[in-house]
């Protein structure tokens, strides 16, 4: 275990653009893949990574965040010096909700100082993706870094949705601009650029100095590491390094996610029903890790005629009954119940989701609770799903509220 390292998940993310799967929860409480949530997949790299000295910053609805931490990730041992901590907003330094990423750092400096770590890690609890962050740990260490950046090579196209960095013969980074309209290109790659994945690695004692440095500026700064703490260390000339992403998916191509639309969260999700998913959740040497509930084994009843209880191509949770109806390339979670005769295709359907006889789903995500009545369609008319005030996305998916009483 890396005694010196202490690891910070920023989880307080708003998620306004996977509305309404955001409507009652933070963006890395959202379910993934059936029996996961979002940040699943930050927090087993750092366990897998032998990282286990973790605060979870939270603060946009955290509720049910709060509830899958507390019911999943409490196997650390306090006595041993493992913990995953829940942080909610103190205001013990300021009077204000976070108001960027470094900000966000600089409130829990106190925090920080008490765990005394040589090194902090800095992650984002909202992204899909295999990484061993104690090689990153290493690389920073031997470039005796003050700051080492994860990155990898992204489209052009997919620039303005990342920082941006510019880097030497020796990774050292020379550049780097936020979310740039005219990114500079990879020599290269002319239709690449290097992105950062806003995963850090600081020194912490430089940390420090940079955090309460740019909390004097006030209102100067947006106190965000991608626009302002960066750019102002690649500035003074600090030691700041490029670490390319090595993926522990097992895959040809290297898989990271930021399921930050509906429709990207929608084509993720898709991923996981190909015969050979791209992303790899079948690997016990890098293990997912998060809370199993504890219901009994999926079951397929009923087989005469037209009444056959079966799935293709899909993921079946514990739970699941499919009860007479039929279920095409779809994510059924735990709790689902999937009556006589209906139809689901190319859906995801959340946690106790109920679907009626004769009901007819497709293209379609369906949070938790909500009861399909018999007969009742979804994704087979756009006008008529619009009426009834659901959300459709660029793509045609249909995204059906928690709850929503139909």
């Amino acid at each position: 275990m890396y005694r010196d390292v202490l690891t910070i998940v920023l989880a307080g993310g708003r998620g306004s653009r996977l509305e309404p799967l955001t409507r009652d929860r933070a963006k890395p409480a959202v379910p993934f893949g059936g029996i996961y949530r979002i940040i699943d997949f930050t927090l087993s790299n750092c366990i897998n990574s032998d990282l286990r000295k973790i605060l979870v910053l939270t603060q946009y609805k955290a509720t049910s965040l709060n509830r899958h931490l507390e019911e999943g990730w409490r196997f650390l041992c306090r006595e041993l010096g493992e913990y995953i901590e829940v942080t909610p907003p103190q205001q013990r330094i300021a009077e204000m909700w976070y108001q960027g990423t470094a900000d966000a750092i600089y409130q829990n400096v106190y925090t920080i100082e008490k765990a005394a770590p040589r090194d902090t890690m800095i992650l984002a609890g909202d992204h899909i993706y295999k990484m061993n962050y104690a090689r990153m740990i290493e690389y920073h260490r031997e470039n005796r870094a003050d700051l080492t950046i994860a990155c990898l090579p992204v489209s052009r196209a997919q620039a303005r949705e990342f920082g941006v960095m510019g880097i030497d013969q020796d990774h050292r980074v020379t550049s780097f601009i936020e979310k740039p309209k005219d990114p500079p290109a990879l020599p290269d790659q002319p239709d690449k650029v290097l992105g950062s994945m806003g995963i850090y690695v600081f020194n912490t004692d430089v940390m420090y100095e940079l955090l309460f440095q740019d909390a004097a500026k006030k209102e100067a700064s947006r106190h965000d590491f991608g626009q302002d703490i960066i750019p102002s260390m690649i500035a003074c000339g600090d030691r700041v390094f490029a670490y390319p992403f090595r993926d522990e998916n097992r895959k040809e191509g290297a898989y990271w996610r930021d399921v930050g639309t509906l429709d990207a969260y929608f084509q993720t999700s898709m991923d996981l029903i190909h015969v050979d998913p791209v992303l790899n959740l079948y690997d016990q040497d890098w293990p997912i890790h998060t809370h199993q509930p504890a219901f009994p084994p999926p079951k397929f009843v009923h087989t005469e005629g037209d009444r056959r209880g079966a799935a293709f191509n899909s993921i079946v949770c514990q739970g699941a009954i499919i009860s007479g109806g039929q279920v095409y390339r779809s994510i059924v979670s735990p709790g689902v119940r999937v009556h006589s005769f209906a139809l689901v295709e190319d859906s995801i359907l959340f946690g106790g989701v109920s679907v009626g006889r004769h009901a007819r789903i497709r293209r379609a995500i369906i949070d938790k609770d909500v009861h399909v009545p018999s007969g009742f369609a979804i994704g087979w008319n756009r006008e008529i799903d619009l009426a009834r005030g659901f959300t459709l996305t660029e793509d045609g998916t249909v995204v059906v509220a928690k709850g929503e009483d139909l």
